[in-house]
């Protein structure tokens, strides 16, 4: 389904493929070549998606974008299924493994795997090459990589990347930090409440 979100409507090259079931709302650019499979959402909130050419993005993934992040993909990508990438940079020929995870901000070169489950943090750069191991998270720049159980240390680079700052605009020590981080997404999200569908 295609759906027009804040006056934009996707822009489907005629030699790409979007799958009934699938959702592509708002400012986004799907190059040619590419196939976008059963249940996967491409939401652009208020910034645009671009994914360039060859770009396979498998069920049920999801692909955000916002204002302050717009989210790119280069070409010959391929983001696997439950994968989730939300206002980031990916170069060419990168692979987003099943279930993986990519925030805000973040970088991920070219020819670069993020592997099954395994996570690339807010404002994270990885450099060309990198591989993010099965369940591993990358975080920071220059990034560094823990295994999972290295919560202590993963928090340690995290926090100093200030999450509800840098996505929400709220600081952590707000008292009923949940309270207004909801409040305030809700009101955001609210905007589709405008939207209209363009084409199943």
């Amino acid at each position: 389904m295609l759906v027009e979100h804040l006056g934009h409507t996707p822009r489907i090259h005629p030699d790409a493929v979007v799958a009934p079931g699938a959702v592509v709302s708002g400012d986004v650019t799907i190059g040619p070549d590419c196939q976008v499979l059963h249940g996967a959402v491409i939401s652009a909130e208020g910034g645009p998606i671009v994914l360039g050419e060859h770009v396979v993005v498998m069920e049920n993934a999801v692909l955000r974008a916002s204002a302050s992040d717009p989210l790119r993909i280069g070409d010959h990508c391929l983001v696997g299924p439950l994968a989730s990438i939300s206002g980031a940079r990916l170069g060419d020929e990168v692979f987003i493994a099943t279930g993986a995870r990519i925030f805000n901000g973040a970088v991920v070169g070219d020819r670069s795997e993020v592997r099954i489950n395994a996570v690339v943090h807010l404002r994270t750069e990885l450099p060309p090459g990198s591989v993010v191991p099965i369940g591993w998270v990358a975080v920071g720049t220059p990034a560094e990589m823990f295994p999972p159980e290295k919560h202590d240390e993963i928090w340690a680079r995290q926090s100093q990347l200030d999450f509800p700052g840098y996505v929400f605009g709220l600081d952590r020590a707000t008292p009923d930090l949940m309270v207004q981080l909801t409040e305030r997404y809700a009101r955001h999200l609210s905007r589709h409440a405008d939207d209209r569908r363009v084409s199943d």
